[in-house]
């Protein structure tokens, strides 16, 4: 059976094997790392090559022009509530007010400007967003505004009136954040690595990657309410930890309470708790069995007894055959023979 042909994805012949031949151009620079084909080189690059393939003596040239520059004047941006916590860490591909990716603005400086705020206005042809503004997002729809509209039928320049009614006079939402305050209440925060430190936020490792924007590490997709570091809610404290367990706990915690009440010293603390005892409670969690492999191991059971029923009843079978069946079928296999001798 043949398999269908490739769908034609560029222009030009195509080869015996239904193939689509490369185009001259990519067989002249093919897409390999050193040419920018890979994905830590469009991490690197980012929209800066205008959608062509660089050749491998440009890409050189790039990094030595612009990686100093980027590590060097590096801004984070973050969507901050009145409590500090930084609710949304933007990244490359986190939308802006005009719809457009966070990478698809000014974000690599060469000067650092003094007035603050410190804006970054869109990069695609025609948009008219003077800086990148974070709008939150209900779900997969946009949130929308007290005219009833959503975010998306507002224009993309301060003071974002509505395009589809006359009443609008400029974009506001009462949605809350996770944090509980409204939309109204966060505030965009364009900062530098100095900044961001005096403000006691991490700032991670430099990386040489384009519009990272406020991201540090995994922990940063998460939202401000959900991290434990210090640019959310930060790392609970030992009365949290050390909290008796109750019925809101997790069932995890709630099905081994039993087992750790019983492996840990009384009125001890998590810090002072010795290692024979953390050793003696992950064993014993460990040999502890779930009544669910409990079940299973027994419905197991049930079904290898009957499969082995099964096969004995056939095997019963096949040797305890009437006298009479077996007697038909020596005649029927007599019969097929005399033709053959005579």
């Amino acid at each position: 059976m043949t398999s269908p042909p490739l769908r034609r994805h560029v222009t030009g012949a195509r080869s015996p094997w239904g193939r689509p031949r490369a185009l001259p151009e990519l067989r002249a620079n093919p897409p390999t790392a050193a040419a920018g084909g890979g994905d830590g080189v469009r991490g690197i690059v980012g929209e800066d090559d205008g959608g062509k393939l660089m050749s491998p003596q440009e890409y050189a040239d790039y990094k030595r022009r612009v990686l100093p520059q980027r590590e060097r004047n590096r801004l984070f941006v973050s969507w901050s509530g009145p409590t500090g916590i930084d609710c949304k860490l933007v990244g490359p591909e986190t939308r802006c007010f005009c719809t457009h990716r966070y990478k698809q603005h000014q974000t690599d400086l060469e000067e650092i400007p003094k007035e603050r705020p410190i804006h970054l206005p869109c990069l695609v042809h025609g948009c008219r967003c003077a800086s990148y503004l974070y709008i939150p997002s209900n779900g997969s729809q946009a949130i929308r505004c007290h005219c009833k509209h959503p975010a998306n039928e507002h224009r993309e320049y301060e003071p974002y009136v509505c395009k589809k009614c006359a009443v609008c006079k400029g974009f506001q939402s009462s949605f809350s954040c996770g944090c509980g305050y409204p939309t109204l209440a966060h505030q965009m925060v364009v900062e530098t690595k100095e900044e961001r430190v005096d403000r006691g936020k991490p700032v991670g490792h430099d990386v040489p990657y384009a519009a990272m924007g406020g991201l540090t590490g995994f922990s940063s997709l998460a939202e401000g309410y959900l991290r434990l570091d210090e640019s959310g809610v930060g790392v609970p404290g030992d009365g949290l930890l050390n909290a008796p367990i109750t019925a809101h706990d997790h069932p995890f915690l709630r099905a081994h309470s039993g087992t750790a009440a019983s492996l840990l010293p009384h009125n001890s603390s998590r810090s002072t708790a010795d290692a024979g005892a953390k050793n003696s409670l992950t064993q014993g969690i460990t040999n502890l069995k779930l009544r669910e492999e409990e079940d299973m191991a027994e419905l197991e059971k049930r079904y290898q007894e009957r499969m082995k029923l099964q096969r004995q009843q056939a095997r019963t079978g096949a040797n305890g055959r009437a006298p009479s069946q077996a007697k038909t079928q020596s005649r029927g296999k007599g019969k097929q023979a005399t033709p053959s001798g005579k």
